[in-house]
């Protein structure tokens, strides 16, 4: 089961729950599988989250059920179409934050290389 759980000043934060798995025909997903998918979901930002509810909502056959306490889906009755495509959201993303970091990395690098106070090299200006 997903679902958003409010908070003040309209933030919302996505949970998912796993409901009892039976083996069914809707989709060929296994309980570890479902169980990536959810916690990979519930440790996204909220822009990320939003983006999860939107690929859900964009399928008229999936279930979203809202109340006070947010917005819930049980990932065991969701086809394997729909999970494929939050499984590749979910992969994007984590490849992104995987790049991102090493952009950051690098800029701290460079930081430390080229612009620390401390480095002998900065301070021999030419003056030309």
């Amino acid at each position: 089961m997903l679902h958003v759980k409010g908070f003040k000043n309209n933030v919302y934060i996505l949970v998912m729950e796993l409901i009892t798995i039976s083996t069914n025909d809707v989709n060929t997903f296994s309980t570890s599988e479902l169980n990536y998918a959810r916690d990979s979901i519930e440790n996204m930002n909220k822009f990320n989250q939003i983006e999860i509810l939107r690929i859900l909502n964009n399928h008229k056959d999936v279930t979203l059920n809202e109340n006070k306490y947010g917005v819930h889906v049980n990932l065991s009755e969701l086809s394997t179409d729909v999970l494929d495509e939050l499984v590749s959201y979910i992969k994007y993303v984590n490849t992104q934050e995987v790049n991102l970091k090493k952009v950051e990395q690098q800029k701290e690098d460079f930081k430390n290389i080229y612009f620390a106070k401390d480095n002998k090299d900065n301070s021999k200006v030419s003056n030309r």
